[in-house]
């Protein structure tokens, strides 16, 4: 199976960095090719603009979907953008690695998709949800948290964790296609001792050990 990584988190020692590198570990030691972006590492830019883009469609006015459709059609996408969106159409499963910060995606994770997730390439002419461009692709979000599990829950502090991820799974992935596996989430890291880490990098591994054979969760039910 052809998998792809992406890594949102700015230190590499971090225990988001920490279960990257598990998760690459393992997969390829199961026979399976791997493709990683490390969004910092690489300096991904996550603004938007015309630099998204070697062609131009209006130069008077700047609609990136009208030049996203364009690009798509005469191959117009900036080098680091056509890098990303090859790594995207060429993986069946999808991981984005990250923490969960102000009940959404790093700004960096989310610039990656303003600008990798582009009208006529990804989406559009027809093409969402079922019959979306990334039908037959699966995407899982793993993730840390700042708060315990009981924050998470349904009537804790910060609500239903499912709810808050939803726009993510069904606004991004499943608008463009993909099948969503049920999140993988480590509650409050910063909290655990050594010990608890390394249960929480032994329980990824044996999810990953059997990752091509779990089912798409129904993000639809949250």
């Amino acid at each position: 199976m052809n998998i792809f990584l992406v890594l949102a988190h700015p230190e590499p020692k971090s225990f988001n960095g920490a279960l990257l590198r598990e998760a690459h570990r393992i997969l390829i030691k199961l026979g399976h090719s791997v493709q990683t972006s490390d969004l910092y590492s690489i300096g991904f830019n996550p603004v938007s603009n015309r630099h998204n883009f070697t062609t131009v469609k209006d130069p008077d006015f700047f609609k990136p979907q009208t030049e996203e459709g364009y690009a798509s059609e005469v191959g117009g996408f900036a080098p680091d953008l056509e890098t990303e969106l090859q790594k995207i159409e060429w993986c069946d499963l999808m991981i984005w690695q990250f923490p969960l910060w102000w009940f959404g995606l790093p700004a960096i994770l989310k610039g990656w998709v303003d600008r990798t997730f582009a009208m006529g390439r990804t989406y559009g002419n027809g093409r969402f949800y079922e019959t979306g461009v990334f039908k037959g692709k699966r995407a899982l979000l793993s993730l840390t948290t700042g708060g315990a599990t009981s924050h998470c829950e349904k009537g804790g502090w910060n609500g239903d964790i499912h709810s808050i991820l939803r726009p993510i799974q069904r606004g991004i992935l499943q608008f463009t296609g993909f099948s969503v596996l049920s999140p993988h989430i480590v509650y409050g890291p910063a909290h655990h001792d050594q010990a608890g880490r390394m249960k929480e990098l032994e329980r990824y591994a044996a999810r990953l050990q059997q990752i091509d054979q779990e089912e798409p969760c129904d993000v639809g039910h949250y």
